[in-house]
């Protein structure tokens, strides 16, 4: 018999791990060894249906495995009515986070060939392929629901957790994926998460202790994939960095990159209560060259929300210190937050992230919050008074949270207004320095700054930048992560001379620009922005009046500026003159050319990772010996 295990990947070329482990688990029970020959097939969940119907079909299997999650539910349901219809005597089995507990919504009772695992599918998968080649007795397949003849729905009893994650054979060494071409991996060292947030559901594991695998066995793993020419990984530890031994993992991570020149980039989830061995994480895979920047999961500023959540968060002493230590060593960080979590009000969140602004964070990223399947948030919506709108995703099957008891829908709308301004104007360095110099004269806060600046946008939709985002609030267009990204390419690439003007013509309404100080820090701004790309610089769109560009080539300004705008930069030794002249330097580091024969959504990708690398791109700026000039 065989068995056809199914992935559909936000990436190209994803090494299909959930695929391996099942795989790997089975082939060690001898009778299922005996019975099955295995096959996975993994492919973009953007793959016509029409395509990944034909190719399954010709796999003539006997078992057909998928993987569901809320990125490829849409495609995966669709796939699978497909493949009941097509081949009513196959089996089909639905697993993953989106599908657990859930059977009735996705199976039909007629469809008594397809099953759902409703638990870690290991030892579920395996004891359901003993059945299908045995007494299909599916009654004795622990962690499922299917339809019986009688047209009820059965709901076996769930198994415990694997505690020693050693039971399940390593797939990499098993030569489960020898012979793929694999350029994105995921891997896991652990699984479990002590922490109970009520919005995650992280590996079905929130709120359960962590089973490690063992410490060679990991080591070994990675090695094959940095053998194997994997370009990128995420580790999938829910709190990288919570154990001592990550630290030496992070080591081997980069002996195996000096050695065979791979992986090149590691994402990690960071242990929010552990910033000093993150710290040192990050700077080891810094220094080997595969990691340029370091997330901070706030989630949230709001006391009240994270309350609701039951999510404990890092003291803010220690994320200040942590952002200090970060700056010294040159590491890009990024503050991660959920918008709207049940509890936070739109104040709230914009005061937080006026707060985050103020003591320096590199970069503020606001995800939507998303209604997760099995979650206590999921169970209490009607408590919290979630209301949820599902993206029009032909692939995807999101619940956006849009309201709350404490956020109503226009509120919603205004903090994603607000959002976008923070994006535009703090992250992308478009106001960096105004607002920097506007909040510590007590002129006007950064909050206060951004919401206005929101306001502003808002009237302005006669340009392409602020009618983006215009359309972005209309359609939950921030779902998709790529969404950021194309506010970076247009702020800092292609429309960047009209975010130029928008910028003058917001300080010029508020009256501003009249304000000691404030145009030169706008000029200043204008010479700072970031080029997200490796592109020449060009001269700002209107006109300078307070800083002098005196040379200009292919990457550089050499500037005159204002003592009180040079101040701004915080540069050492700055001279006691009235004008300093600096050189302004926008090489930046692992920058890529334009590529203009990609799509926008493929450079959105480049450029939203680029925000999180904050550090890399903005320029760097050297005091010049002063020139006196003649009277």
């Amino acid at each position: 018999m065989k068995a056809c295990l199914v992935e559909l990947t936000v990436y190209p070329n994803t090494l299909p791990l959930a695929s391996g482990y099942l795989q790997a688990y089975a082939q060690q029970d001898p009778d299922v060894a005996r019975d099955f020959e295995f096959a996975i097939h993994a492919v973009e969940v953007n793959t016509p249906l029409e395509t990944l119907v034909s190719d399954l079909l010709a796999q003539e299997a006997d078992v057909y495995g998928l993987s569901c999650y809320l990125w490829n539910m849409r495609r995966m349901k669709a796939l699978c009515d497909e493949l009941s219809r097509l081949r009513p005597d196959a089996y089909v089995i639905l697993g993953g986070p989106q599908v657990m507990h859930h059977a009735a919504e996705y199976v039909p009772p007629s469809a008594r060939n397809v099953l759902v695992c409703n638990s870690e599918g290991e030892k579920p998968f395996t004891a359901f392929l003993r059945q299908v080649a045995g007494g299909r007795d599916f009654r004795e397949v622990p962690g499922i629901s299917f339809w019986d003849d009688a047209g009820e729905l059965v709901t076996t009893p769930q198994p415990e957790r694997i505690k020693d994650l050693d039971e399940i054979p390593s797939p990499f060494a098993a030569g489960v994926f020898d012979g793929g071409e694999y350029t994105f991996a995921v891997v896991e060292t652990n699984r479990g998460c002590p922490y109970r947030c009520s919005y995650c559901y992280w590996g079905a594991a929130t709120n359960d202790k962590v089973h490690r695998w063992e410490l060679d066995r990991v080591k070994s793993d990675l090695s094959w994939i940095s053998e194997h020419g994997v370009e990128s990984i995420f580790v999938a530890d829910a709190n990288w960095g919570a154990l001592p031994r990550d630290v030496e993992l992070t080591r081997h991570l980069v002996e195996c990159k000096q050695r065979n020149g791979y992986p090149s980039m590691v994402a990690i989830q960071a242990a929010k209560n552990r910033p000093d061995r993150v710290t040192e994480i990050t700077e080891i895979l810094v220094e080997g060259g595969m990691l340029t920047s370091q997330p901070v999961s706030l989630q949230t500023t709001s006391p009240q929300a994270l309350e609701l959540v039951q999510r404990a968060n890092i003291k803010e002493s220690t994320y200040v210190e942590l952002q200090v230590k970060l700056r010294e060593k040159k590491i890009s960080s990024y503050t991660e937050l959920i918008w709207p979590l049940p509890g936070e009000t739109l104040t709230s969140y914009q005061e937080g992230i006026g707060k985050l602004c103020a003591s320096g964070a590199d970069a503020v990223v606001s995800y939507p919050q998303l209604l997760l399947r099995n979650t206590p948030m999921y169970r209490q919506q009607e408590e919290l008074g979630i209301v949820t709108v599902r993206v029009d995703d032909p692939v995807a099957e999101a619940d956006v949270v849009v309201g709350t008891k404490w956020v109503t829908r226009e509120d919603f709308q205004e903090g994603s207004w607000f959002y976008y301004a923070v994006i535009s104007i703090y992250n992308a360095r478009a106001g960096f320095y105004v607002a920097r110099l506007l909040d510590r004269q007590g002129v006007c806060s950064y909050t206060d700054f951004l919401r206005a600046a929101a306001d502003y946008f808002k009237t302005r939709t006669d340009t392409a930048t602020c009618a983006f985002f215009a359309e972005s609030v209309a359609t939950l267009g921030n779902y998709d992560i790529n969404n950021i990204g194309k506010v970076l390419h247009y702020v800092l690439h292609s429309h960047r001379g009209e975010m130029d003007v928008l910028l003058e013509g917001f300080l010029r309404e508020r009256g501003w620009l009249d304000l000691p100080g404030v145009r030169p820090a706008f000029e200043l701004d204008l010479l700072a922005r970031p080029y997200v790309y490796r592109e020449s610089v060009a001269a700002p769109s209107v006109p300078l009046t307070h800083l002098r560009v005196v040379e200009q080539d292919r990457y550089t300004f050499v500037a005159e500026l204002p003592r009180e705008a040079a101040a701004l930069l915080e540069l050492p030794d700055l001279p006691d003159a009235d004008l300093v002249r600096v050189r302004v330097d926008h090489v930046g580091r692992r920058k890529m050319p334009y590529p203009k024969h990609r799509s926008l959504d493929y450079n959105a990708g480049y450029c939203q990772v680029m925000m999180n690398r904050m550090r890399d791109i903005v320029p760097s700026w050297t005091v010049l010996p002063a020139v006196h000039h003649a009277a």
